[in-house]
């Protein structure tokens, strides 16, 4: 009984916090998207009629999904590779640091180094002229306006989120029982079959950490997008970050407010097969 109350006091405060601050303006969210913005009238589903005939909030779906599909199997990909080769590394809490560097940049820091490395007139084209490839009439690159703008975002959330994927990826490798390794070598095992049979089996649990974690913050990239092409960017990194900050400065709320139910849906959708199958692979 003494242990129930402890643990009841010790969580009461989190539940309190996310019950005012997350539950109660959800909520009011959810209200506001059955209504008009300007006289608060019953609106029924036409906000949400109204956003999947919006050409502009089907052009930031179709993009932040694209960018969440391409940068996160890359992104769990290359810290497991990394991962796995710093396990023979003497100094791993040096290159541990290194890896983790760019988390501790501020974002308007990481934003500005990218756009002097990638704007038309920045330090890639600079380079790539000297070395004569811009010779002629073929004219500098401007990555920022272009389609190449897409990559670059990509390139600049892997870069920045690669540090933490391989440090939970190493904690994970670590905590592989390495007696199941020595057995499998014993038994003829190489180490491909070592890696696929023995440790990636014992690696779900880190795999489903970081494809969440991953996945929740590709939609942080909005700060780094937006200091680097601003409110309306070229079309291919027009985010829904991007759309909903317009809709905000507009005053458009309605839109806003119904627009949020329907990716916090897609959020818990999302999470919620990502459990189900995580469940049905450890049962």
């Amino acid at each position: 009984m003494k242990r129930m109350k402890a643990r009841i006091y010790f969580l009461a405060p989190s539940f309190i916090g996310v019950f005012f601050f997350v539950l109660l303006p959800f909520g009011d969210v959810v209200r506001r998207s059955f209504m008009t913005a300007v006289t608060k009238e019953g609106a029924g589903i036409q906000n949400y009629r109204t956003i999947f005939a919006n050409s502009a909030f089907l052009l930031a779906v179709k993009n932040t999904l694209r960018f969440t599909v391409f940068c996160i199997p890359l992104m769990v990909a290359l810290g497991l590779a990394i991962a796995l080769a710093m396990g023979s590394i003497r100094h791993m809490q040096t290159v541990k640091s290194f890896y983790l560097f760019p988390l501790a940049m501020p974002t308007a820091t990481v934003a500005v180094v990218w756009k002097m490395i990638f704007y038309e007139k920045g330090f890639l084209n600079r380079w790539l002229e000297q070395a004569g490839l811009f010779a002629g009439d073929r004219a500098a690159v401007d990555y920022i306006g272009s389609g190449a703008a897409f990559y670059v975002l990509a390139g600049t959330y892997i870069w920045k989120n690669l540090g933490y994927t391989v440090v939970l990826w190493l904690a994970g490798i670590m905590g592989v029982n390495g007696e199941m390794m020595e057995a499998a070598q014993v038994d003829g095992a190489g180490r491909l079959q070592r890696f696929w049979y023995v440790m990636l089996p014992n690696l779900k649990g880190s795999l489903y950490t970081i494809v969440v974690i991953s996945f929740l913050n590709s939609f942080k990239i909005y700060r780094e997008a937006y200091l680097v092409a601003g409110s309306y960017p070229h079309d291919s990194i027009y985010m829904l970050q991007h759309l909903f900050n317009n809709w905000f400065v507009n005053l458009d709320l309605d839109k806003m407010a119904a627009a949020a139910v329907v990716c916090a849906l897609f959020f818990l959708i999302f999470i919620m097969l990502l459990q189900r199958l995580w469940d049905k692979e450890s049962g």
